[in-house]
């Protein structure tokens, strides 16, 4: 197998955005590099949720070019490696994802983990480390955002929220972004239909929390984001509120 170069596994939207806002997209992707065989999946798994976040890339890319953000977007299927997980965590290359086994996933030992993690972590977690580097190099304190996409249906459950802010111990930017969704017609709720306790919160904490960064985690109900049209509105709907937490950070001082 030839090695796995940066390029191949995570890319950067708007390199020379001027915005203090750093997206990430960790589930951007469905692409399972061909060397692994599909991990085993029929075409539907590949293509289905548990393989990647479906409509999350094309909102953090319109909020990209909205806010002029750097955008740091995975390029592999989550199922291949979770970058919102440390190498250390179980679910980073998981076995099962809600009803989907990953046969490819199935039987790695210690040394196929830390390939795994060698090829496609580290080099995410060392570009979205230098893009939030750049912003600060800039003089403006960097401000992380990170966009995913959930099911309407988990496990045969229904599921009511429509947009999730999630947040670990940094609550913020996710207050801010609460008091501007009051009024709004979608089901807004903090920390659903995940919190800190599922642990998703690892990027925020990694790159956001561990510098003192204000950092928050957006879930769309990715039946709410099908279309680009969907995809754009839902974006513009996230950068008013994004926004508007940010101007009260900076009244507040707490910037």
């Amino acid at each position: 197998m030839a090695a796995t170069k940066a390029e191949d596994v995570v890319e950067v939207h708007t390199p020379a955005g001027a915005s203090p806002v750093v997206l990430v997209c960790e589930h951007a992707s469905s692409f399972i590099p061909p060397h692994l065989h599909d991990l085993g999946l029929a075409e539907a798994d590949r293509l289905s949720h548990a393989a990647w976040d479906p409509g999350a890339l094309g909102v953090a890319r319109h909020m990209s070019e909205r806010l002029n953000a750097k955008l740091v977007a995975s390029k592999v299927s989550r199922l291949v490696y979770d970058c919102n997980r440390p190498p250390s965590a179980p679910d980073a290359m998981p076995a099962r994802s809600e009803l989907v086994v990953v046969p490819g996933n199935g039987e790695l030992d210690d040394a196929d983990r830390r390939a795994r993690a060698d090829s496609y972590y580290h080099p995410f977690r060392e570009l979205l480390a230098d893009s939030v580097a750049a912003t600060a190099a800039t003089g403006v304190t960097p401000v992380l955002v990170t966009v995913h996409s959930f099911t309407p249906i988990y496990h045969g459950n229904p599921r009511a929220v429509e947009i999730g802010i999630l947040h670990d111990s940094d609550t913020r930017l996710a207050d801010g972004m609460l008091a501007a969704a009051k009024g709004n017609p979608l089901d807004v709720q903090r920390n659903e239909p995940y919190g800190p306790e599922h642990g998703v919160t690892h990027t925020l904490k990694e790159h956001g929390i561990a510098n003192g960064y204000a950092n928050v985690m957006l879930e769309i109900r990715n039946d709410l984001i099908v279309t680009q049209q969907q995809q754009q509105d839902m974006g513009d709907t996230i950068c008013d509120w994004l926004v508007a937490s940010l101007d009260r950070l900076d009244q507040e001082g707490q910037a």
